[in-house]
């Protein structure tokens, strides 16, 4: 018998009748026994830990490993590992490896290698086959494996009648297909935002208007098949504009945001750090405040650190060259914490979790226990000292925070920061 012990934990759930009170909580055998002010158990473990607050646990809804075939950037091992020391008890995993995720062998690989783990491994597969936009990948045989959600990491769909047919196709099996929003020929060989930032630093832009223009096409094709889509990281004014008025009209739409667009501008560029070349880019301070208004008016359905681990050959180049990316795991919940306040926070981090098929367990007794152990008061400058990632691309060095995770329980396992 596994018991387990939290002692003094601020309980943030808000479909709890706990919510934002201090309780113990008893754990035996992965499932919550008992909530009170004072519990006392001398067979169990017990964990008391400086404002120690629990939540339900953390799930990212993009995360990249390069485990197949790009081992130098991340394990899946050591991709979960940092993922539990980070908050996060789920993550959808990207198939942007190689070779790519487009089929059921490859979420068996991936079901298999999560296997066991405190952190719930959940395979995004790709859209089309080897991402290249032209034939639709065996979404169905995907799906019957253990895949979430089906789109091209990074890549957006060209083809128009390719998305319409793969929303046909999807609906069914409940299939949740996700879209980039860009418009690549408007975006063509842009590298940050187009503004003045870049006229100023002789960088090539990518322009608000090849999202706005990606996001109309997407969502009238949405509303000729019916279907469910999923548009990841949204990063314009325009952006949360449209998908709020689809939202309006009752399409099935939902969207993320980066949180590193959601506290970072195309300010930090400056001095052509490559930490900061991501897609989608980093746009202007009016942006980044509506991205904030449409996550807090619900407009924005989740967060998500977008984890995209860079092995430094393709990072320390000119800002040309460099491939777009950032790690995100580790410093995600201390940037959005000091953004937004640990209540919103937390929400943001859980509320995608339906919209993929992922269970929510609530704070409660006789629930199962997938917590998310916190300490949201924590300041301090993120560094190199606090990435666990074998990369080393994080666009949030030297920002100063508010917040750190302890660890995670599920899966019937602790794991805690030493």
């Amino acid at each position: 018998m596994s018991l387990l012990l939290l002692k003094s934990a601020t309980i943030v759930d808000a479909a709890s009748k706990h919510h934002l009170k201090k309780r113990d909580i008893l754990i035996e055998n992965g499932v919550i026994r008992k909530i009170g002010a004072s519990i006392k158990n001398e067979k169990a473990k017990t964990v008391t830990l400086e404002n120690l607050h629990v939540s339900q646990g953390w799930f990212d809804s993009s995360v990249s490993f390069g485990e197949p075939g790009l081992e130098e950037r991340e394990t899946i091992s050591n991709g979960l590992r940092t993922a539990a020391h980070s908050g996060f008890t789920a993550v959808a995993v990207n198939p942007n490896t190689n070779p790519v995720n487009d089929s059921k062998a490859g979420v068996q690989f991936l079901m298999a290698k999560g296997e066991g783990n405190p952190v719930n491994l959940y395979p995004v597969g790709a859209l089309t086959v080897r991402s290249e936009g032209v034939d639709l990948a065996e979404l169905y045989d995907m799906h019957s494996e253990g895949a979430i959600a089906f789109g091209d990491y990074k890549h957006p769909v060209e083809n128009a009648n390719l998305l319409k047919i793969a929303l046909q196709y999807a609906q069914n099996f409940g299939g949740l297909v996700q879209s980039m929003p860009m418009e690549p020929s408007v975006a063509r060989k842009g590298v940050v935002n187009e503004h003045v930032n870049s006229t100023l630093l002789g960088l090539k832009g990518i322009p608000s208007l090849a999202e706005e223009l990606q996001i109309t096409r997407d969502l009238y094709l949405l509303e000729y098949t019916g279907g469910k889509l999923h548009i990841p990281t949204v990063s314009t004014r325009a952006g949360v504009k449209l998908v709020r008025e689809a939202k309006k009209k009752g399409l099935d739409v939902t969207c993320s945001v980066s949180v590193s667009n959601l506290v970072l501008t195309d300010d930090r560029l400056e001095d052509f750090d490559t930490n900061y070349k991501l897609l989608p880019p980093l746009r202007t301070e009016s942006d980044r405040k509506a991205l904030l208004k449409g996550l807090k008016d619900g407009t924005i359905d989740g967060v998500t650190s977008d984890h995209n681990p860079i092995d430094i050959e393709n990072k320390k180049t000119e800002f040309d060259h460099a491939m777009f990316g950032s790690i995100g795991l580790e410093s995600c919940f201390g940037a959005l914490n000091s953004e937004i306040g640990t209540e919103a926070s937390v929400a943001a981090l859980v509320a995608l979790k339906d919209r993929f098929g992922i269970d929510s367990n609530l704070i409660e007794e006789g629930s199962t226990a997938e917590l998310t152990l916190f300490n949201p008061d924590h300041d301090y400058v993120f560094s190199e000292e606090n990435i666990l990632s074998a990369s080393k691309n994080s666009a949030f060095l030297g920002v100063r925070m508010k917040g750190k995770a302890y660890g995670i329980y599920s899966n019937k396992k602790l794991v805690l920061n030493s």
